[in-house]
Parts: C-alpha cells; structure tokens; sequence
C-alpha cells in the first residue's frame, strides 16, 4: 500500500525543482515542481507521495496525519521502513 506522508522542508536546492524534506526523522530529496515556482520554502510541511510533494499543508494538519497514519501500525512501519531502505535518486 502506497501512503501520502507529511514532511517538513529543510532545504530547497537551488535552480531546480528538489527540496530536501525531513519525514519523522527521515531525510529524503522530492520534487516539489507540481506545487508550482516559488510555493514551499524552508519550515512549510508539504503531503508527500512516490517522491512528489502533492499539496502544501500547516503544521496541525501534518502533525494529525502523522498521528493517524502512526495509529495504523504495521502499515505505518512499513511505510517508514521503505523511506529508510530506499536509495535516493542518483545515490
């Protein structure tokens, strides 16, 4: 099962359409150019799924997200296992 996960914006890196976000911990690249120039910034929460940024959320959405999916169990470990596993584009 695929999940979209919330995760904060650490770092937009410059002259292309990729932000370093950071997931319960996780570092990961994504690609926030379905969001459109100029939408996310270092600190905005963005809905992650398959490595695009869906939607720009606040904060108490994300946070009762996370909390929902969390409260899923197994599926939620799973999810977080894959995030770690994965290799990043380029690495």
């Amino acid at each position: 099962m695929c999940l979209a996960i919330p995760g904060q914006i650490v770092a937009l890196e410059p002259g292309v359409d990729l932000a370093r976000v950071d997931v319960v911990g996780v570092t990961r690249t994504i690609n926030v150019a379905l969001l459109g120039p100029d939408a996310v910034g270092p600190g905005d929460w963005v809905l992650i799924h398959v490595g695009f940024a869906m939607a720009k959320i606040d904060e108490a959405e994300a946070r009762q997200t996370l909390a929902a999916l969390q409260a899923m169990g197994q599926i939620w470990d799973d999810e977080m296992d894959a995030l770690r596993t994965v290799p990043e584009p380029g690495g």
